[in-house]
């Protein structure tokens, strides 16, 4: 008999039914290998057809224990029942009408609630329909308002797929292979100071590099737009880089006049324990950039600046699809639900996690550092090879993990998990690692 909602959001391990992978769900992934673009990367042959809370079940009837949240996206669990709701009664409102051309109600709600939330005081926001498209508009918007053609992004950060967000990230060779030209005038800096090796972060092996490089040997910071930056390096490894490196950063960028810009597409939205990664830094960005959890699953982006920033001319960018009435929806609800309780409950439940996998890491000797903050939280190996190993047994023991970096499992759950469930995750973890050990 198939479980109600409440019923699968209340367990609190995985229950598995049929061998991992299912009849049904390698159906599905033969399907797929037929018709969908190749292109697609793909973890393992997971199949999901619905979830509650942080239990997500298989076209099989498989329950998993959804510990990367499908890439930090759902924070408040999959279908919570106040973001349904809300997206429901929108749905039965209006699907769609264009806030580019049409002043469009909840839109502008939605702006006013982000501006209450922001690190930074009297903003603005540009709504799009993900973080990509949000990192363009930042782009576009810092070339406008300064008049300056350059920007500075990061070795190992990841900024999205489309064309001006591919050039800033450097995360993988594969994301940027037979698609050149990039987009001209981006240059890039190790991130923390560490072009090597993230191993040491307060010995940095690459101390100065923007003054001694980027500014004496290629560009003039009068020239320089812009530098993006990951507060918590995402995809490249959950790095949280040292505080004084951020208000390097962020001294640089008033000294000369060129605009921060906080990519907090993966790291915002209350994952780290606070609303922005930023303000574990206590630093106000010029740009701020939001996703992926922003609206529980609902495909929206924003840009948002300091007001005074948004001189660009009407007409100079716009979205059809940005900012639709549904995705709104469901990011109020959501933001109501992370300022309220979730991000309390990612700093209690994140240290937790970090303390059990510090306990872990003594036990094992191929997890070489365990970091990051609040439920955006990295474990890094001693070779891919191993991490894929572990991420492989946890899938078949009903835990859902994913790789970030060369070597390194994230744990990024909804920010709804609650202690029981974090315990059966970091039980399956340590079966995990204890498995590979015995197969070596």
């Amino acid at each position: 008999m198939s479980l109600s909602y409440e019923e699968l959001a209340e367990l609190d391990e995985p229950r598995l039914v049929t061998p991992i992978p299912g009849p049904n769900t390698q159906a599905v992934v033969e399907r797929d290998e037929r018709v969908t673009s190749p292109s697609l990367p793909r973890a393992y042959a997971f199949a999901p057809e619905r979830g509650a809370g942080v239990m997500v079940e298989d076209v099989d009837g498989n329950v998993f224990l959804d510990l990367n949240s499908a890439i930090a996206v759902c924070s408040t669990g999959h279908a919570h029942p106040l973001v349904t709701e809300a997206i429901t009664r929108q749905a039965g409102k209006l699907l769609h009408y264009s806030a580019s051309d049409f002043y469009l109600p909840i839109y502008s709600e939605l702006c006013s609630r982000i501006d209450d939330i922001a690190p930074m005081t009297n903003t603005r926001t540009f709504l799009a329909n993900s973080g990509t498209e949000a990192v363009e508009a930042a782009l576009k918007l810092a070339r406008n308002h300064t008049g300056r053609q350059y920007a500075l992004a990061f070795f190992g950060s990841f900024h999205g797929r489309s064309y001006g967000s591919v050039t800033l990230g450097a995360s993988k060779a594969v994301y940027r292979a037979g698609f050149g030209p990039m987009l001209p005038s981006v240059v890039h800096a190790p991130y923390a100071d560490c072009l090597y090796s993230f191993s040491d972060l307060e010995h940095p092996d690459s101390p100065g590099y923007i003054e001694e490089v980027i500014f004496k040997r290629l560009i003039k910071p009068s020239e320089l737009a812009c530098i993006v930056v990951e507060p918590v390096l995402g995809e490249g490894g959950y790095v949280v880089p040292p505080r004084r490196w951020m208000e390097m950063l962020k001294s640089m960028c008033d000294e000369h006049g060129i605009l921060l810009v906080a990519d907090e597409v993966q790291s915002g939205m209350g994952r780290t324990g606070k609303m922005w990664a930023i303000e574990h830094f206590d630093i106000e960005p010029d740009i701020i950039l939001s996703g992926k959890g922003i609206a529980s699953g609902m495909p929206l982006g924003a840009m948002t600046a300091r007001a005074e920033l948004m001189t660009w001319p009407k007409g100079s960018h716009g979205s059809t699809y940005g900012g639709n009435p549904v995705s709104c929806a469901a990011a109020l609800a959501t933001i109501d639900l992370i300022e309220g309780e979730l991000q309390v409950n990612a700093a209690k439940i994140g240290e937790l996690l970090k303390d059990g996998l510090l306990q872990m890491a003594a036990r094992h000797d191929f997890i070489t550092e365990v970091r990051g903050l609040g439920l955006m939280l990295g474990v890094d190996f001693s070779s891919v090879q191993i991490a894929d190993a572990v991420e492989k047994a946890a899938f078949e023991r009903g835990a859902l993990l994913l790789q970030a970096g060369e070597r390194v499992i994230r744990m990024s759950p909804p920010l709804i998990i609650n202690e029981r469930q974090a315990d059966a995750g970091l039980r399956i973890f340590d079966q995990a690692c204890a498995a590979v050990t015995a197969a070596a």
